[in-house]
């Protein structure tokens, strides 16, 4: 929305009940007015429960099209913020593109929600791709995403793909932590993490079971486990079984103004996603803010890493799901840490070229214009 308005657009958010209950129906952050949507109980039952869900929100956006008159309707993925949207757009004339972020029914096959290819996920698949063939465009965060969306029969010329992106001025170099270091006991030990929410497709998991191969060889390494989730408990579980306590650091949740601390007191990033749809078709945004810092980056070959990460150029890539081969290259990495300063430059050049936010609201201007034109606005 920051680098909307410095592109000249007028940027209002509306909030959908997921968000949960606000305060205010109307707030202003950073000069920008959100909209609330209250949250007012939709139940358990489902089908009942999302569509109440959803005439809720169209009936909030409804309102809010009234007071903002605006030219263009942007909702971003699932289709509980997209078929709202689309129906208020259509009533109004507005024309309504879609962000496509993660495939819904994908997601709640990790999450546990439904299984693969039960009726649950056919019927969130068909709902997903028969928006996708109403809203006037797409936007998507990879070509994973775009590929997908292709398969099911809509126009690539109705696609563009802007990847996901950081802030730079906010994620960039910086020095050392003594603080926070020290807090944690990290002073002059080699430190792998992981930042961001703790969800099994994440296999984080895999990277404990990898550092206790680490130790044997070297002791002196941590391992610092920032964020949180719904592995939280199974993943502390696990950490204590092996006797690890003192060896693997959890942070809970940290707030975002102070994440840069963390990052500096880092060695490596290491995300060893798991094999599954998912993490095939969607790229992840945490190893972007960690290249932008200058950070090594460690992934597993899943396609959403490989579309970010060159190996041996911006960073490493190991098999997904072998624990000994990612236990192998950690451990090359913690005996040369110290000889990554050209992986560490490309990481940086790489995000200001392909990953930053005002190179991405550049590429939505043409399509909202192109969609606005034709309305003879």
């Amino acid at each position: 929305m920051k680098y909307q308005k410095e592109f000249g657009l007028e940027p209002v958010i509306v909030t959908s009940p997921k968000h949960g209950n606000a305060k205010e129906p109307i707030e202003e952050i950073d000069n920008t007015i959100v909209y609330r949507t209250a949250q007012n109980g939709f139940g358990d039952i489902p089908f009942i429960r999302e569509m109440s869900l959803i005439n809720t929100l169209y009936e909030r956006i409804e309102e809010i099209i009234k007071l903002e008159k605006p030219d263009i309707i942007h909702a971003h993925s699932p289709s509980l913020n997209g078929i709202p949207a689309f129906r208020a757009g259509k009533k109004f004339g507005i024309p309504v593109v879609y962000e496509v972020r993660a495939l819904w029914e994908d997601a709640a096959v990790d999450h546990g929600s439904f299984q693969k290819g039960s009726l649950k996920y056919r019927v969130s698949r068909f709902i997903e791709t028969n928006l996708f063939k109403r809203v006037a465009a797409l936007f998507v965060i990879c070509d994973g995403l775009k590929r997908e969306i292709i398969s099911r029969g809509i126009s690539d010329n109705k696609i563009t793909v802007i990847p996901n992106c950081v802030d730079v001025k906010f994620f960039s170099p910086c020095e050392y932590d003594e603080k926070i270091a020290a807090k944690f006991n990290l002073t002059g030990k080699t430190v792998f993490g992981f930042i961001g929410s703790f969800y099994n497709y994440e296999g984080i998991d895999l990277l404990i079971d990898s550092y206790m191969k680490m130790l044997q060889k070297k002791n002196s390494i941590k391992l610092f486990l920032v964020g949180d989730g719904p592995e939280k408990d199974a993943l502390h579980n696990k950490v204590e079984k092996a006797g690890l306590t003192e060896h693997v650091i959890f942070t809970g949740k940290v707030p975002h103004e102070h994440i840069k601390r963390y990052y500096s007191v880092m060695d490596a990033l290491v995300y060893p996603r798991k094999k599954m749809r998912l993490t095939e078709l969607v790229t992840p945004l945490k190893p972007l803010e960690a290249m932008a810092m200058g950070k090594i980056v460690v992934g597993s070959d899943v396609g959403g890493m490989k579309e970010l990460i060159t190996n041996n150029i911006d960073g490493f890539l190991f098999k997904a799901g072998d624990v000994d081969a990612l236990s192998k290259l950690l451990t090359e990495l913690a005996f040369k840490k110290e000889d990554f300063e050209e992986i560490s430059k490309a990481a940086i050049e790489k995000v200001q070229r392909k990953h930053r936010w005002d190179l991405a609201v550049k590429q939505y201007l043409p399509v909202y214009k192109k969609l606005v034109n034709k309305l003879g606005y």
